[in-house]
């Protein structure tokens, strides 16, 4: 049923042709001369090692992802295995929060990111080549405007099942603070509630890399006496640094890196 549901709210972003998406992002000629050697199997299998380096946080930060996997990232993204990278991770961190003994203090967090994590921005991304343009800070903040993206629904179930649990959710975004009402808003329409704190870049964290931003706000958080026993995010920034979670739980995306 989770499935069937990302499905249905994602379905019309999916409803183009092969040629509508040439004609959207006109591909550039792979002029590795390697690559061009390869066979469409080989090439298949280097865009899938690619991914797995990208998951491992084994790649130098990287821009876009590479010309000559945008078919294969357009492939995963829109298929069934994405959509299964979602629950197993969602899963794996549910059986996780069955087996913590909470305090009953109230200082039980679990901290969630939002942009995928909680929401989907597939829908900008499926615009933009899955990837593969280098990322426009200001057409995406148009999107974000827009308050319209779907929820992650594993991250959904794995949100409400914390919450049943006892856990303090706190949301940790890299989203600006002038994004806080339009960002609120989206997250309840997605069925996102109850959450402890909803933390967004202020202007004095701008210009932080987003390992630093973060690792300094759990840190603020842990002087407030909370218990960081939970983190859920898509970009290993969400995750490393310091005051790190007892467990962390890193979701799939081969589209885009943040240092």
């Amino acid at each position: 049923m989770e499935k069937i549901l990302f499905f249905l709210t994602i379905l019309p972003f999916l409803c183009f042709s092969e040629q509508t998406f040439n004609n959207l992002i006109q591909l550039p000629e792979i002029n590795e001369p390697h690559l061009q050697k390869w066979s469409p199997d080989e090439i298949k299998l280097h865009c899938l090692s690619w991914r797995v380096a990208v998951e491992a946080n084994n790649l130098s930060p990287w821009k876009n992802i590479p010309e000559e996997c945008a078919d294969y990232i357009k492939e995963y993204m829109t298929g069934i295995g994405y959509i299964f990278d979602l629950k197993r991770v969602s899963n794996e961190a549910g059986i996780y929060a069955k087996s913590v003994d909470l305090s009953g203090d109230g200082k039980d967090a679990w901290i969630f990111d939002v942009d995928e994590t909680l929401l989907s921005n597939f829908p900008y991304y499926a615009d933009h080549g899955y990837g593969l343009e280098i990322f426009d800070s200001t057409k995406f903040d148009q999107w974000v405007e827009t308050g319209m993206a779907p929820a992650i629904e594993p991250s959904l179930k794995l949100y409400e099942e914390v919450l049943s649990l006892g856990f303090k959710v706190i949301l940790l975004t890299g989203r600006s603070e002038r994004h806080r009402s339009i960002t609120v808003d989206n997250l309840f329409r997605a069925g996102f509630r109850e959450w402890d704190k909803l933390i967004l870049r202020s202007p004095e964290d701008h210009g932080k890399t987003a390992t630093i931003y973060k690792s300094d706000k759990r840190s603020e958080l842990v002087a407030e006496g909370y218990r960081i026993l939970g983190n859920s995010g898509d970009q290993w920034s969400d995750l490393l640094g310091s005051s790190m979670s007892t467990r962390s739980f890193k979701l799939s995306n081969p589209m885009y890196f943040i240092p």
